[in-house]
């Protein structure tokens, strides 16, 4: 994954990390059904007021970094001084310094509001995330209930359970595994449109969302954890790494 940091680079990659760019890359090859609504974006940190929040269940986030984001589900109860302050950061903040990931580095940074998307029931959806090596599905990692017990489940290609972790390397113990749960009734059209992406790279993560039966795109990720993830158990680092051709 490091080698990948350091020495495959294509324009193309700015584009995926982009979270504002890569919609119109999904919307063109894939159909514009699976775009998060978005419902605001601006390029100034000051347009971040109570008025240009939407009344609806949202999140709102910086197109050009990791983990910059804020879940909105009631603007009333905003704390509009550390939201706009975080959305100052963002615009200013090059995210390719903090992480060495060169795809951040030219990404023109502004800040969205796309609709929070939720289950019937009110729950944040369950995220998929596909991982390909060379253009093959050979895990899919799941982020369950991430809102309540927060469970990680991690599948082969044909839904088998794996038992394996890809965690932060300072947790240093693995993720909690919940309950196994089916693959999500459009877990066939994810690994269609994650192949399709994965044409173009040695090793992606795509990420997907299915929404009571309603498929939605996420994002598409060169490196999962920033390169720096540690497989639980350490076996898996060797097994998974010899299905990487980098050549």
């Amino acid at each position: 994954m490091i080698w990948l940091m350091l020495y495959d680079r294509q324009d193309f990659h700015t584009t995926c990390a982009d979270k504002y760019a890569v919609r119109e890359y999904f919307a063109e090859n894939f159909g514009e059904e699976g775009l998060i609504p978005l419902l605001y974006r601006t390029t100034d940190w000051r347009d971040i007021k109570y008025e240009n929040i939407p009344d609806c269940p949202c999140v709102i986030k910086s197109n050009s970094g990791s983990g910059w984001y804020q879940i909105v589900r009631d603007k009333n109860k905003i704390d509009f001084a550390q939201l706009r302050n975080n959305c100052k950061k963002w615009m200013h903040t090059n995210y390719y310094y903090l992480s060495n990931q060169w795809q951040y580095k030219n990404i023109k940074p502004c800040i969205m509001i796309e609709k929070l998307l939720l289950t019937r029931d009110g729950k944040l959806p369950n995220d998929y995330k596909l991982n390909f090596f060379n253009g093959k599905l050979e895990f899919v990692y799941c982020s369950i209930d991430r809102e309540g017990e927060n469970t990680r489940n991690i599948y082969d290609a044909t839904w088998n359970p794996l038992h394996f972790s890809w965690v932060n390397a300072a947790k240093k113990n693995a993720d909690v595994r919940g309950e196994d749960i089916p693959p999500p009734p459009t877990f066939q059209r994810m690994v269609e449109v994650g192949s399709e992406i994965a044409r173009h790279f040695k090793y992606v993560r795509v990420d997907f969302y299915d929404v009571d039966g309603a498929l939605y795109y996420g994002e598409i990720t060169l490196h999962h954890g920033g390169g720096l993830d540690v497989f639980v158990p350490e076996t898996y680092d060797t097994l998974l790494g010899n299905k990487l051709n980098i050549l």
